[in-house]
């Protein structure tokens, strides 16, 4: 039977404990005797008091992030949170060359070489393109994702039904989700005539929230006017720039409108096809394809205002450095007026300026239109590079609702533990007491237990999401050293994974959401064995932990945020910060009875 029984030892020890016998004492079962210095042993488990504070996030810092957050996402529990971002532009080359001659030659030109003519650069087109997130899990490496595979673990299975399985489809670059890749009527189990690599793939659509394929969202658009500084006046330029989530830019910092208007959802590649053969080459390319774009944002801009702010700025010294053109063109602006809410990946986001210019043709002794492309980036770096750029994700909560905002900060142990993404809330744990005394860790010393593994539990709130409904649930929770801002799991302790992802690496430590039947969250385990044995063995002291929600447990960097009540800027998971999504879990107060937060030690002890 399970029990808690407080137990109040002799002055001399001066601790308070909870312990839980699996079974009572008579029914204790000793295996192994004589295995420890010829003595019998007992393994059992005690279950100890965790403390947790809820902390309300008023603002965090949201510059240099690894994803930003764009649009409108409703919590059912927490209510409304708006996302803009504001970003800087960087040019793909410093000091760009538009054409084939640099300006001070078309403005100067030899009038005894021909070449050296005015190439009067003229946009013909302007796109913004901003990747979706997209799933490329694929277990069994037939080229289809797992979530549109209908058996994911099977590279021989036919998921279109044409008569070629996936796997041999994927090698003879036909569509495994399009049972006739050419559209010609004809199955492509039958059809010899089918070419490869001739259609847009289907991707798995990641981190879209709100809304589904094939539906709009409104779009808007514009040039920034503020100033983003790379680095802080404050610290004599020495460090970055923080900018926080508050920081509103639109409308006070915004000009010109480049696009507002509808967006629809797909998941399938952005396909260029060749319109006209090349008479030059002996092979037909018209309808062929000559580029592919992932799924994605893709949506034109003025060509009035690039060809005047980029190509008539050719050797300009606002085009010369990049610190130039930050301070040139400031920018730019996104906004969604819809209930949607994306997560972008800005060092993948670009526009690119379509443009043409005569040059001269030696051979025939004529001028000729030919056509090239700039691009302009967003952000540069990301993955283990250094994010270059700045950007700044604006996210504007509405107020929470009374009963959630009385539990924030109130200094009292939680009877809920109420975690948000974003500039949302988060958790600190206190291990063995509400302040983190030692009695309890000097005890267990003394006691000489072995510790076999430690556990966290925390029980989801059901009543509590369920009554609000359509929560989008976080998959996994992410515990920290607040001191030392270091992970509580160990990564080289951890067993290596055959498909490492977010949610499978690092299976030990867990963290990862359990779920019933019906697909709904029941627990997080968190596995701090590790962390216990430190406290014991090597007396280490007893910090305060953080707990939060993850978007990748991998990444452990954190960003800086305004606490509300604290007077010191303190410092969350970035991983957390990024991400819309949130929970309430029971916290470790007596009316939450068996769902109350607990730490349980698994532990062998020697008669």
């Amino acid at each position: 039977m399970i029990f808690f029984k407080r137990t109040i030892f002799p002055a001399m020890v001066g601790l308070l404990l909870i312990v839980a016998f699996v079974s009572c004492e008579e029914e204790m079962t000793t295996i192994g005797e004589g295995v420890i210095a010829g003595e019998p042993f007992t393994t059992d488990v005690a279950v100890f008091d965790v403390f947790a504070f809820n902390k309300n996030i008023t603002a965090v810092q949201t510059n240099r992030l690894p994803l930003y957050q764009l649009g409108k996402f409703n919590d059912p529990v927490y209510g409304n949170t708006t996302a803009s971002i504001t970003s800087q532009l960087r040019l793909s080359t410093p000091n760009p060359l538009f054409g084939t001659l640099r300006q001070d030659v078309e403005d100067n030109p030899d009038t005894s070489k021909p070449a050296e003519i005015d190439e009067n650069e003229t946009v013909k087109e302007v796109f913004l393109y901003i990747p979706y997130q997209t799933n490329t899990g694929d277990r069994d490496r037939d080229g289809v994702p797992d979530a549109l595979d209908n058996e994911p673990d099977n590279p021989n299975n036919d998921s279109d039904g044409d008569g070629v399985s996936n796997i041999q489809e994927d090698r003879n670059n036909t569509d495994p989700l399009n049972e006739d890749t050419d559209g010609d009527g004809i199955l492509d189990g039958v059809d010899d005539s089918t070419l490869g690599d001739r259609f847009a793939a289907t991707f798995d659509l990641d981190s879209i929230y709100g809304k589904g394929v094939g539906e709009e969202f409104n779009l808007k658009v514009e040039e920034s006017t503020f100033f983003l500084r790379d680095l802080d006046p404050s610290t004599n330029f020495q460090e970055s720039q923080e900018y926080f989530s508050t920081q509103e830019f639109s409308p006070t910092f915004t000009g010109e409108v480049f696009f507002d208007g509808a967006v629809t959802i797909d998941d399938k590649e952005i396909l260029f096809v060749v319109e006209e053969d090349d008479p030059e080459t002996d092979v037909d390319e018209a309808g062929t394809i000559s580029s592919k774009l992932s799924p994605g944002i893709r949506v034109p801009l003025p060509a009035a205002f690039f060809q005047e702010n980029i190509l008539d700025k050719e050797g300009s010294a606002e085009l010369f450095t990049n610190a130039n053109f930050s301070e040139f063109f400031r920018g730019i602006h996104l906004s969604v007026d819809s209930d949607v809410l994306l997560l972008l990946n800005l060092t993948a986001a670009n526009i690119t300026i379509t443009y043409e210019h005569d040059s001269y043709d030696s051979d025939e002794e004529t001028t000729v239109k030919l056509e090239k492309e700039f691009v302009i980036n967003f952000l540069a770096g990301g993955g283990n590079q250094a994010i270059t750029g700045n950007a700044v994700n604006t996210l504007i909560n509405e107020a929470y609702p009374t009963d959630i905002q009385e539990e924030l900060d109130n200094e009292n142990n939680a009877s809920k533990i109420y975690l948000k993404g974003g500039a949302g809330s988060f958790a600190e744990i206190k291990l063995f007491d509400e302040n983190n005394e030692r009695e309890t860790i000097d005890q267990i010393r003394a006691n000489n237990w072995i510790i076999n593994e430690a556990n966290l539990v925390f029980y989801v709130d059901r009543e509590t999401l369920d009554d609000a409904g359509g929560v989008i649930e976080p998959l996994r929770l992410y515990l920290y050293n607040t001191e030392t801002n270091a992970p509580l799991y160990n990564a080289f302790a951890e067993p290596q994974v055959t498909i490492s992802t977010p949610l499978t690496v690092f299976p030990f430590y867990d963290g990862v959401l359990n779920k019933n039947s019906e697909d709904n969250g029941i627990t997080y385990k968190i596995r701090i064995t590790d962390y216990v044995n430190n406290l014991i063995l090597r007396e280490s002291d007893n910090p305060t932990l953080g707990l939060s929600i993850t978007s990748n447990i991998g990444i452990t960097n954190l960003s800086s945020a305004m606490i509300q009540g604290d007077a010191e800027e303190s410092a969350v998971p970035t991983m957390s910060a990024i991400s819309p999504l949130g929970t309430v879990l029971f916290g470790s107060t007596p009316e939450n009875g068996e769902q109350r937060l607990k730490l349980e030690i698994f532990y062998t002890q020697t008669d």
